[in-house]
């Protein structure tokens, strides 16, 4: 049996990966957890039921259409925290030029990549490796860059066209994430432009994040990420042809099998304190592999960075339905999750009020 490569501290997985004497992966990169059981595939007739949103019907003129798209809204906001939407309207090529541009990003030379290290969460380009490697005993599969990208636009200066193709793509992707924000506003109860206005959505925190995962030689011992859930309110993700998602829903873990040119939406913490607890947000993880490159770019959506989040106050009773978060600057809750070890939603869980 292959014994597993010595301890080794991080410096970015992809030189890892492709170091040849290393035909096992370091004991630092071992996770206890990850057992077979866990880590196994459920019943891939499962991946079938994860909801999808038309978004063409959520935009749609015809009052019957656009109220198929909230119930749909709902149902998926209820019961998952997780959909896929279809027919949005952001060009097929870009997004693969988004991903591809990504891609090339990482295979720059180090020294380059290295240029954009960052040292705080809230530094508008950072280029790094597992989650947070100044924290953790364990690292994970990935390396990352993450880069601010509205209200003001940031990105790095190589590849050549990659700040073009992000700005695009940030845009369009962005006008997406305000259009479903706007149904599961009325999903609520509220007015379609309640939680937009209530939480500064013109000024909101929209974060470009890079995913690598490079093929691993032992995927069974080891996680791309750890189950958690996102802060802000919506997350939208789109990967190249390569699976490694997997959602929670009802105590299994589902493999996300995603739809062509389909974008992959998961509720985030905030989400959840704005409705109350009504809509939950998502645990969902990354896996890898020992075959391929798995890119994933994922974009976080929350308010602005000064706004104090709370329950919104339709949705909060006294008596029946008391407030079941404590007010936190969204600017404090995002450090706080991003300066220490992802667990979970055990971040979510220090802003919850007790015995509700």
């Amino acid at each position: 049996m292959e014994t597993t490569a010595p301890l080794l501290q991080p410096s970015n997985i992809k030189q890892l990966a492709e170091s040849l004497e290393f035909r096992s992966i370091p004991c630092n990169y071992i996770h206890s957890t990850n057992n077979s059981s866990e880590s196994s595939a459920t019943d891939p007739r499962d991946s079938n039921l994860i909801p999808i949103v038309d978004f063409s019907l959520l935009t749609s003129h015809d009052p019957h259409q656009r109220s198929t798209a909230i119930h749909h809204l709902t149902k998926a906001c209820q019961d998952w925290g997780f959909f896929m939407v279809v027919n949005h309207g952001i060009p097929e090529n870009l997004m693969k030029a988004v991903i591809d541009s990504t891609h090339e990003f990482f295979n720059l030379p180090e020294e380059e990549k290295l240029e954009y290290a960052g040292k705080h969460v809230l530094d508008p380009i950072r280029f790094g490796t597992s989650f947070n490697a100044s924290k953790e005993n364990v690292f994970f599969w990935r390396d990352y860059l993450k880069v601010f990208v509205h209200p003001h636009f940031h990105s790095p200066t190589k590849p050549q066209g990659y700040r073009g193709s992000m700005a695009e793509y940030s845009e369009k992707i962005r006008k997406v994430a305000r259009k479903l924000l706007a149904g599961i506003s009325e999903s609520l109860g509220l007015e379609e432009s309640f939680l937009d206005k209530a939480l500064n959505l013109e000024s909101g925190l929209q974060i470009f994040v890079g995913n690598y995962y490079p093929p691993c030689p032992q995927p069974e011992l080891t996680m791309g990420m750890p189950p958690h859930s996102d802060h802000g309110l919506l997350t939208l993700l789109i990967q190249n042809q390569v699976g490694g998602l997997e959602v929670q829903h009802q105590g299994k873990w589902i493999n996300v099998n995603a739809l062509p040119n389909s974008i992959l939406v998961n509720t985030g913490d905030h989400l959840e304190i704005f409705s109350n607890g009504k809509y939950k947000s998502n645990v969902h993880r990354a896996v890898v592999n020992n075959k391929e490159t798995r890119i994933s770019i994922v974009t976080p959506h929350g308010p602005s960075l000064e706004t104090v989040l709370r329950p919104a106050s339709p949705l909060v009773d006294k008596d029946s339905s008391p407030a079941a978060y404590i007010p936190m600057k969204y600017r404090d809750y995002l450090e706080l999750q991003q300066s220490n070890i992802l667990d979970g939603k055990s971040c979510l869980e220090r802003v919850k009020i007790p015995n509700n």
